[in-house]
């Protein structure tokens, strides 16, 4: 299959480049540079021409902050934009695999939300990734859930938290938020089994199983680095003020396929290649 993956320099799309180096398949990675997914007409124009079989796209705005004070501008990123390549896709019989976010959850509910639970995001990011996913369902695409994610390249928590254990006797992290910490190599692999499957358009979850808080996964980390866990302290959301409202439980489901390993799991197997990326060496 000839496959295409925007947003080509990001941390899942450096996973799904990986993973599909092993099979040998063709794929041509993009950054915005190279194709800027608001432009319609040239979205539309290369992938008639390059008629790929698979399209991933991880092309997002990420900046979940800034999306509150520019919405306009994130949803032609993440809504519009996924519509005319959804539309493309569409033309040239291409599956169009669209990752999104946790975060269209308003994090009330009390058990793991399933694929098809009911959409209520908090804030101005999730309101422009919902977009995007029914855009891309419009077409018959495929949209992946996931969350918490870290990974070898660019900047995600894990690193965050491995450069402060470096740099501060005590770290102050959020207990009252609940998530699954993902590795983003083990949603690369998923991603490229579902292409490759005849699982049908629709919604799925690819989150690692368990549950944690940003404290205990900070705890984690630094009992993977020798360092006392102790020096992490469990702080309220409110110790970081923040005009983003964010889901106190996001916890997934996945019910239309296996779910991913435990957390934990998941997290030590990752760990040598975290250490190896440059970004998180301690100081």
């Amino acid at each position: 299959m000839r496959w295409l993956v925007t947003g080509g320099g990001g941390m899942l799309a450096s996973d799904v480049l990986d993973r599909l180096a092993v099979t040998g398949e063709p794929v041509l990675a993009l950054g915005r540079a190279e194709l800027d997914l608001c432009d319609s007409r040239g979205v539309r124009d290369f992938v008639c021409a390059y008629r790929p079989r698979v399209v991933v796209n991880c092309a997002a705005w990420t900046a979940v902050e800034d999306a509150e004070s520019h919405e306009r501008e994130a949803l032609a990123v993440n809504g519009d934009a996924v519509g005319v390549l959804a539309e493309a896709c569409s033309r040239v019989g291409a599956r169009l695999i669209q990752l999104s976010t946790d975060y269209v959850f308003d994090g009330r509910a009390r058990r793991p939300y399933r694929e098809d639970a009911p959409t209520a995001p908090l804030n101005a990011y999730g309101r422009t990734k919902l977009a995007g996913e029914r855009a891309a369902l419009a077409h018959g695409g495929h949209v992946v859930r996931t969350a918490w994610l870290y990974g070898a390249q660019g900047h995600n928590f894990v690193k965050t938290m491995i450069r402060l254990s470096a740099e501060r006797d005590t770290v102050d992290v959020v207990d009252d938020q609940h998530g699954q910490p993902t590795w983003s190599a083990d949603v690369a692999d998923f991603v490229v089994r579902l292409a490759q499957s005849d699982l049908p358009p629709g919604v799925y979850h690819s989150v690692s199983s368990g549950r944690t808080t940003w404290y205990g996964l900070a705890r984690e980390v630094f009992a993977l680095l020798g360092a006392d866990p102790d020096r992490v302290r469990p702080v309220p959301s409110t110790a970081y003020p923040s005009r983003v409202s964010r889901p106190a439980s996001s916890v997934m489901a996945s019910t239309r396929c296996a779910p991913i390993r435990d957390w934990r799991e998941a997290l030590h197997a990752a760990w040598p290649v975290l250490l190896r990326s440059r970004q998180c060496s301690p100081a």
